[in-house]
């Protein structure tokens, strides 16, 4: 029996759910009304059917890496040093899955939808894993549950395997509303971008209709470097991958085409209006995630992790919050949101992309306060970690362990810090600093002192 490898394509930057999701944590990192992420949720609904392939970017590694030490599942993680697209990561998966297994079938799901029902999501892998068995390139289709306008649709075609899938009459754009309406009646399908078939099948499909892409992705899986639990493709290589989705590429141009009118609950999770659609709501249709307070409104979302937020008197609206963002737009708007980020963005604004919290291997830091003269940071070290600050040229600094133990060190030297005790850090000292313990550290770091463009830097 060929291996089956559940591959989670995980490169996405959610920017319709801004100030949550940024380019720095994306959507499929983030927790909303469960307790673990998209992420967390995709992999833990596919590890039992094989080992865990992950395709994402070499900037979320280590997101990556804890958040699935955190659920104690073992993957295989695929590298990509920047995004070419979907077909370029499928290809590269599909590429590092034939070494291990000429006869795998892949099933190519994505890090960022929502899936309540894993045992009937698995009963349709099952089909569609069967479907891919016998050569074709299976699509999982849905029934749609209203006329959206931000979906692709798919035609299903004449039946195939006694009916069990069908063949792809079809792939159709995003409509407009009256278009939508028109193919809910006529039985079109959501395209939900999940996908069976065999590795090698596909693999010659695209040598068929993108060979740059098979070249560039093959040859970037035969360079590429192992980095502890990590495989790097090889970035000449992939960067000479034409940037196509692979449905351009090819499931609109292959006869192997099939789509499955899959049965599971589903939702891309790709506005905040789809977010409250998946979160429990009061009896005017109001929901709420994190710390906040909605009276006498309908309809209404909160999301505020990190702070109280109170709603009042509203209706269709939805209010996002972050430590060092606010968003609020009607739920109609909420499309849209990408165009807002775009407005940040040329106009040079950081929070488009970057929170205040920057993660780290060993941890994270988070910017508190600055003024003229100094600066004040909360650093995070997790149990077993260290920290290597570079030595400061221009600017004293004061460490404050406020939980937790240091074991701060020079070379040879070391002292321990306990929770209440303050440590001075003189220009020009590098200093190590590890957490022995089974909890979190946590410093508060002030620097002081005409810092002259100089700024804490940390590996």
């Amino acid at each position: 029996m060929s291996t089956i490898v559940p591959v989670v394509l995980c490169g996405g930057s959610g920017s319709r759910l801004w100030p949550a999701s940024r380019s720095s944590y994306p959507k499929q990192f983030l927790t909303f009304a469960d307790e673990t992420s998209l992420f967390q949720q995709a992999v833990a609904r596919v590890a039992g059917i094989g080992r865990p392939l992950i395709v994402t970017n070499a900037a979320y590694r280590f997101l990556v890496a804890e958040q699935l030490r955190l659920i104690g599942v073992e993957a295989d993680i695929l590298l990509e040093p920047f995004g070419r697209d979907s077909c370029a990561a499928i290809a590269a998966a599909a590429a590092f899955a034939v070494r291990r297994d000429p006869a795998a079938t892949m099933v190519v799901v994505a890090a960022d939808h929502a899936i309540p029902d894993t045992d009937v999501f698995l009963a349709d892998v099952a089909l569609a894993v069967e479907a891919a068995g016998q050569g074709l390139l299976v699509c999982f289709g849905l029934k749609p549950t209203s006329p959206a306008t931000g979906y692709g649709y798919i035609r299903p075609g004449r039946p195939l395997l006694g009916g069990k899938v069908h063949e792809i009459g079809a792939f159709v754009e995003k409509p407009d509303l009256e278009t939508a309406k028109r193919y809910v009646a006529e039985g079109l399908l959501w395209n939900s971008g999940n996908f069976a078939y065999r590795a090698d099948v596909f693999l010659s499909e695209l040598a068929a209709f993108q060979p740059a892409v098979l070249a560039a992705a093959d040859a970037a899986v035969a360079k590429a470097a192992r980095d502890f639990d990590f495989v790097l493709l090889d970035p000449e290589a992939f960067g000479q991958a034409p940037k196509i989705s692979v449905d351009y590429a090819v499931m609109e141009r292959t006869a192997r085409a099939a789509v499955i009118a899959a049965r599971f609950d589903w939702s891309d999770v790709g506005t905040w209006s789809a977010v409250q659609g998946v979160s429990p709501a009061d009896e005017n249709g109001c929901a709420v995630v994190g710390d906040g307070i909605v009276a006498d409104s309908r309809n209404c979302f909160v999301y505020s992790p990190d702070k109280l937020t109170v709603v009042g008197g509203l209706e269709n609206v939805i209010v996002a919050t972050t430590k060092d963002a606010v968003l609020v737009v009607s739920r109609d708007y909420s499309e849209h949101v990408k165009q807002l980020v775009g407005k940040l963005e040329k106009g040079g604004r950081s929070e488009a992309s970057h929170h205040r919290e920057t993660l780290r291997p060993w941890g994270a830091f988070e910017a508190l306060d600055a003024g003229d003269g100094y600066s004040v940071k909360r650093i995070t070290v997790k149990p077993g970690g260290r920290l290597v600050l570079q030595s400061r040229l221009r600017i004293p600094e004061y460490w404050i362990v406020v939980g937790g133990t240091a074991v701060i060190g020079t070379g040879a030297e070391s002292q321990t810090v306990l929770a209440g005790q303050a440590v001075h850090i003189p220009v020009g000292d590098k200093r190590v600093i590890d957490n022995p313990g089974e909890l979190p550290l946590r410093l508060i770091e002030v620097q002081t002192g005409a810092t002259g463009g100089e700024t804490s830097a940390y590996d």
